[in-house]
């Protein structure tokens, strides 16, 4: 099994989900979009991750390659049907590609804040095991606004109406991140972006508190992760295909 993951940053990668791939002998391909990277077919690939990134949806002038990604995952989704995950960015990009509404925020979520499952959540098979309501790791300033007309909003917060979303019966968007490992705050604190929000909403020099703060929530966040995975293989029929 092999499957296809977009990335826009090099330090925005799958994460802890890297080890799981890693277990169940899934190979996987990165493509670097902002590096230029083209991409390929879907021929041979089982799914579709798409990771965040620091730029946004509708910078199509500054990075021309965001149509193009939405062009593919419209197929992906649509056409091929093929399961996918989308984080953060990767959220965005679904809601946009799919008819949605993408804007920034009236307020940027950055820390660790309560995600709140709503009615639909708490039935969706991706949450099975997953607490109503459970602290994340928020780090963006823009947001689905509107929904695509056919998905299903699987979470919420107080200050984003979608923090989860659903197309069809294999595709999911989650825009809180939940590919975490103890690296990634102190990494994405080096990228300017992503510093500059989090001094705006948490203070000058917060990194250090964001980072302590996000160890002490690791092994909660690593334990729904694996969850979620779980749930995601076996509701989108991927952990059937493994072990036939």
């Amino acid at each position: 099994m092999r499957f296809l993951v977009f990335q826009h940053i090099d330090i925005e990668h799958p994460g802890i989900f890297r080890d799981f791939f890693r277990a169940d002998g899934i190979a996987w391909d990165a493509v670097e979009l902002d590096a230029g990277e083209k991409i390929p077919a879907f021929t041979g690939y089982d799914a579709l991750w798409v990771m965040g990134g620091p730029m946004d949806v509708w910078q199509e002038d500054q990075h021309p390659w965001l149509a193009a990604e939405q062009g593919a995952i419209r197929e992906a989704v649509l056409e091929r049907k093929l399961p996918f995950m989308g984080v953060c960015l990767g959220h965005q990009l679904l809601g946009a590609a799919l008819g949605g509404k993408v804007g920034k925020a009236a307020q940027a979520e950055v820390g660790i804040l309560d995600v709140e499952l709503t009615d639909a959540g708490r039935r969706d098979p991706l949450f099975d095991g997953i607490a109503t309501r459970f602290k994340a790791l928020q780090w963006h300033g823009a947001e689905v606004a509107e929904a695509p007309a056919d998905a299903v909003v699987l979470a919420q917060s107080p200050l984003c109406r979608v923090q989860a979303m659903r197309i069809g019966r294999h595709a999911y968007g989650m825009q809180y991140h939940t590919e975490l490992t103890p690296a990634t705050v102190a990494e994405w604190g080096e990228v300017p972006a992503y510093a500059c929000a989090l001094d705006q909403t948490l203070g000058q020099g917060a990194l250090p508190r964001f980072d302590a703060e996000a160890r002490r929530h690791m092994a909660a966040f690593n334990r729904d992760s694996r969850r979620v995975y779980d749930n995601f293989m076996k509701a989108t029929g991927l952990r059937q295909r493994l072990a036939a």
